[in-house]
């Protein structure tokens, strides 16, 4: 019965999830004050999703280097290895600028959540375009 409805329901899906962000964006700006007194805590909890991150895009990149499936060309191996390993350092960095209260921090994560979102958009991208390739052979 819902046979052909997948895609109303995944861009359903997709724009509730980006209402809810910018629901918590809205919020965010209402606020004078953060929730914790000092910058610290943060710090630690970015530091470990960049130690886990680059933890796990050095598993990928040795993993990737085993598949004969498909051969990737050096725009691949940048955007999908190197781009997230540099987001990730640029992660542990900022928060080791925010336990430090450097004025670099701000600006070292942003640079993170920039890479790491590019390479997601690039992966997400080619992963569609080859399954718009191949779907003959899935």
């Amino acid at each position: 019965m819902l046979h052909g409805w997948e895609n109303f329901f995944i861009v359903a899906g997709t724009a509730g999830a980006t209402l809810i962000g910018l629901l918590f964006v809205a919020v965010s700006l209402m606020a004078v004050l953060p929730p914790w007194p000092s910058a610290w805590p943060v710090g630690i909890i970015l530091g470990l999703f960049g130690l886990s991150g680059l933890v796990y895009q050095i598993h990928v990149i040795l993993e990737q280097r085993k598949v004969v499936l498909v051969s990737p060309d050096w725009l691949d191996w940048t955007l999908f290895s190197v781009m997230p390993v540099l987001g990730n350092v640029s992660l542990i960095a900022g928060a080791a600028g925010l336990i430090a209260e450097k004025s670099f921090a701000p600006y070292a994560i942003a640079g993170a959540i920039t890479l790491l979102l590019l390479a997601g958009i690039y992966g997400a991208w080619d992963l569609t375009l080859w399954i718009a390739r191949n779907r003959d052979k899935i």
